[in-house]
């Protein structure tokens, strides 16, 4: 796996290698494949082609982050409206996330699995090697693909700020 010039990331008190490089305010997103509940590929920006993205990277779904994270996205969709399609992806197996999502309630957010080739791991720049995880990141594409919002949390621990998240969302949705 490369490894990029940011190719450091503190993971409980240990430096662990970043595969592939962060994205850029601006750019077109790469189309990326991940594996849904019963482990079909996705292609995740063809599959919401003409839709808003909210895409967040997960550790894990089995994190209280995580958790807390994925319901409040959850409960954020609903506000947003069918404009706009949330996509949160992490490591963990399909049939996991499904059991998840099931015993969570969790319904309005599309959760993939990238655990079998790290795809959008590598082309987002989140994936951690040498855990296998990914690291806590939020990226909006608009309906053309183009990148308009990246925050790569700095440590697992910390949330996205849903306020802004929502904020700069609903200016995409008002400004296309």
């Amino acid at each position: 796996m490369t490894e990029s010039s940011e190719n450091r990331f503190n993971f409980f008190g240990q430096s662990v290698t970043i595969v592939g490089h962060e994205i850029a305010l601006g750019q077109i997103a790469p189309e990326f494949n991940t594996q849904a509940f019963n482990w079909t590929t996705v292609d995740a920006l063809a599959s919401t082609e003409g839709k808003i993205r909210i895409i967040g990277a997960l550790p894990s779904l089995n994190t209280p982050i995580c958790d807390k994270e994925t319901r409040k996205f959850n409960e954020i969709a609903d506000a947003l409206g069918p404009e706009v399609v949330i996509i949160m992806v992490s490591m963990d197996l399909p049939w996991t996330q499904k059991h998840w999502c099931t015993a969570s309630r969790v319904d309005q957010v599309l959760v993939l699995s990238d655990h079998i080739n790290a795809d959008f791991g590598i082309k987002y720049g989140v994936l951690l090697e040498e855990p296998r995880v990914l690291r806590r990141a939020i990226f909006i594409v608009d309906k053309t693909n183009v990148v308009r919002y990246v925050k790569y949390m700095p440590s697992l621990g910390d949330e996205p700020d849903y306020n802004e998240v929502l904020k700069i969302t609903q200016e995409i949705i008002k400004s296309s």
